[in-house]
């Protein structure tokens, strides 16, 4: 990173757009710069030096961000060093584990928040702290939208899980342990025993779940300073990069490099490939489709597919392996693997350290093969994102195979339906369910519009009594996400979605689907005529609005299709950050 931040910028300076405000010798300038003191700054706070917004998604209510509050206090250490001014403000906070329906609903909400935020306040540049899955890609489509010069910081991964000498991760073992008991393959009182060993410190999931993905894929793309993806939390060096990223946005500021300047399509490509290599979630594909669509990059569902179907998995984490993310940070973090991976990359792209890519990762060091494998030597072939065409998902759907069973990579079975999250939950256990370990489970109005916010149950619980007869794993099928700690031949983001009428929402029990995963393909075995017929039967006869006021109702009238990220709309692109009339 470089180290000049401190320096005046050669070129000449133009305007900062906090001169705007704090500028002015007349009497608005009055009313930004007085109120402004009462905090205590003095006069030459406002003698044009950079004013950096810090945007905090700290809440007690989101343990994944608990730690943000004094990360804030580093990051502040850094840019007063730097010459700047730090000015923290909060924005909605979205806790993965709390919030109901479910995140997702509010990451546009949350996006609105920071691009509102951004544009309308008096600052140069903008610190994103977040972590928690939805809070960083939210954070990253407002600040898209605004396009001032932005950097993230990111809330870091919880200390490893422990339970009985041995390690537990996030999520992806409450999945297997709650199915164990489900089995009777372990008591209730271990089930929740090992909840106190599981989140041992503040930090987001120690798997690769979607918030760890989202802190590597934004390191991928160059918008944080390295191992920004693996420092666990409570770690302090978590807390020096805190501090030098401070300093590295007042040099953005003053160089005046923006967000667009870092992220362009070869920096999403990036992030595709990084995704396959360290085993990433599925929730990274619509997060990166919102993303390009505020940035006005041609990004495509199928582009996941097609930059990331030569990369192996190369880091053996779970879900998709063994070791958690203190071993993969202890390992190398990211900048390893991106060396493991460099000839696949493009190695000319930006990053906000002032370098290339390639210089950035050039002296990395892999210190265990084991966590971080070489590219002939990797945990599994298949990895990436798969993307599916098929008359039952004419706008995609999509699968992970290197979470998946690769028996059921290539599957036909009879469908077992549930028309909603509560038919399932009434009647997955129930000892007449006509369902076998051939079928294939299927579930409907979990997208976009249906829940609404299309929540993580894609990954069905498999039936009772089956998991009885030692079934660990079935073909599941859904128009909903599922947590990236989650695992399992699961096939997701089926567009359009039941609720809008996609195919989806006329299949019914006995109908015969067949998976081809190696033609990418996803058919309802039914004719064309049938298949219209029965369309049309359901747009005759569908369901009325179920919300008619406040953000559900935006939401859901707005809300864009899996396949196309999911923001809302009138949402896509940005308006950058001028604001032509003044408050007073």
């Amino acid at each position: 990173m470089s180290n000049d931040s401190d320096k005046p910028n050669n070129k000449a300076e133009k305007p900062r757009r906090s001169q705007l405000s704090y500028g002015k010798l007349d009497k608005d300038g009055f009313i930004h710069r007085s109120w402004m003191k009462a905090q205590g700054y003095p006069d030459h706070v406002f003698d044009g030096r950079p004013i950096i917004g810090i945007c905090n998604t700290w809440s007690e209510i989101t343990p994944c961000n608990s730690g943000l509050r004094e990360i804030a206090e580093y990051v502040k250490r850094g840019i007063w060093e730097a010459g700047g001014v730090p000015l923290e403000f909060p924005v909605t906070s979205l806790g993965e584990t709390q919030m109901r329906p479910t995140a997702m609903l509010f990451r546009n909400l949350l996006a609105m928040d920071v691009e509102e935020s951004i544009r309308g306040n008096p600052i140069d540049g903008v610190v994103l702290l977040g972590g928690c899955d939805k809070t960083t890609p939210g954070q990253l489509m407002g600040a898209a939208s605004v396009n001032l010069p932005t950097i993230v910081v990111s809330s870091g991964p919880m200390l490893n899980g422990k339970f009985r000498g041995r390690d537990i991760g996030s999520g992806t073992d409450v999945w297997k342990f709650s199915e164990a008991v489900r089995a009777g393959e372990m008591s209730q009182e271990d089930f929740i025993a090992a909840e106190s060993g599981m989140s041992r410190s503040r930090g987001v999931c120690m798997t690769m779940g979607t918030a760890s993905t989202v802190s590597n894929l934004v390191e991928a793309m160059g918008l944080c300073l390295p191992y920004n993806g693996s420092i666990p939390a409570v770690d302090a060096r978590r807390q020096a990069m805190a501090h030098m990223s401070g300093r590295e946005i007042v040099r953005l500021v003053r160089d005046d490099v923006r967000m667009k300047d870092i992220v362009t399509k070869d920096s999403l490509i990036n992030a595709i490939k990084v995704n396959a290599a360290v085993g990433g979630s599925t929730n990274t594909v619509m997060h990166l489709l919102a993303l390009a669509g505020r940035l006005e990059i041609d990004l495509q569902l199928e582009d996941f597919d097609r930059y990331s179907r030569d990369l192996p998995l190369l880091v053996d984490l779970m879900p998709s392996g063994r070791f958690l993310m203190e071993d993969y940070h202890y390992a190398g973090g990211l900048p390893a693997v991106m060396k493991k991976i460099a000839g696949f990359l493009e190695l000319s792209a930006a990053t906000v350290s002032g370098v290339s890519l390639g210089e950035q990762i050039e002296h990395a060091e892999c210190y265990n093969d084991d966590v971080i494998r070489d590219i002939d030597n990797p945990v599994k072939e298949n990895s990436g994102i798969w993307v599916l065409r098929g008359n039952l998902c004419p706008q995609g759907a999509i699968i992970k195979p290197n979470a998946a069973s690769p028996e059921l990579l290539n599957h036909t079975g009879r469908a077992v339906v549930f028309e909603s999250i509560e038919d399932y939950h009434a009647r997955k256990d129930l000892p007449e369910l006509d369902i076998d370990e051939h079928c294939i489970m299927v579930l409907k109005g979990c997208g976009p519009k249906g829940y609404p916010g299309m929540p993580e149950v894609g990954n069905m619980a498999l039936p009772k009594k089956l998991l009885e007869k030692g079934i660990k794993d079935m073909l599941r099928i859904s128009d909903a996400r599922m947590s990236g700690t989650a695992f399992g031949s699961v096939i997701l983001h089926v567009a359009p979605e039941a609720s809008a009428g996609g195919p989806l929402a006329v299949v019914r029990d006995g109908d015969l689907i067949e998976f081809n995963g190696e033609a990418r393909s996803l058919n309802l075995k039914i004719s064309d005529d049938e298949l219209q017929a029965r369309l049309e039967v359901w747009h005759a006869n569908k369901p009325a609005p179920t919300y008619h006021r406040g953000y559900a109702k935006l939401y859901v009238d707005t809300v864009l299709q899996a396949d196309q990220g999911a923001d809302l709309d009138f949402l896509v692109g940005g308006s950058g950050d001028e604001v032509s009339r003044e408050s007073h």
